[in-house]
């Protein structure tokens, strides 16, 4: 179990970009899956991107491909999510996980998590 940080949340008007950054310790990077969650107010944790080791698989909810990108620099232990062309319901707090089983990243019950950044779209 590692300490995920992440950063780069922010208000944006639609349409507009962010670019999340998860910087990871505590674990030995490279051998991790990673992904992307997300928390809207009142609503349930969703999923919303993961990247295999060495990045060589990505999956994405239905709701944001085409819009976000997972990616990650096993030299500098990150994990990023660039967003582009936000929408209002986009906002919410977004979380970093992590495991060595890729499955459990997907499911939601990676070994790691962050403390989360929030995202707020304006219309």
């Amino acid at each position: 179990q590692g300490h995920l940080i992440e950063s780069g949340g922010g208000l944006v008007q639609a349409g507009a970009s962010l670019r999340l950054s998860c910087a990871a310790s505590g674990l030995t990077f490279r051998s991790y899956c990673m992904g992307w969650f997300r928390q809207a107010p009142g609503k349930e944790r969703e999923f919303v991107a993961t990247i295999g080791w060495r990045g060589a698989t990505t999956h994405y909810a239905d709701s944001v491909k085409g819009r976000f990108t997972i990616s990650r620099d096993d030299a500098k232990n990150t994990v990023y999510l660039q967003m582009n062309n936000l929408k209002p319901e986009d906002t919410a707090v977004y979380y970093c996980t992590g495991d060595r089983s890729l499955l459990a990243v997907v499911i939601g019950t990676g070994d790691s998590w962050g403390q989360g950044t929030q995202v707020t779209v304006s219309p």
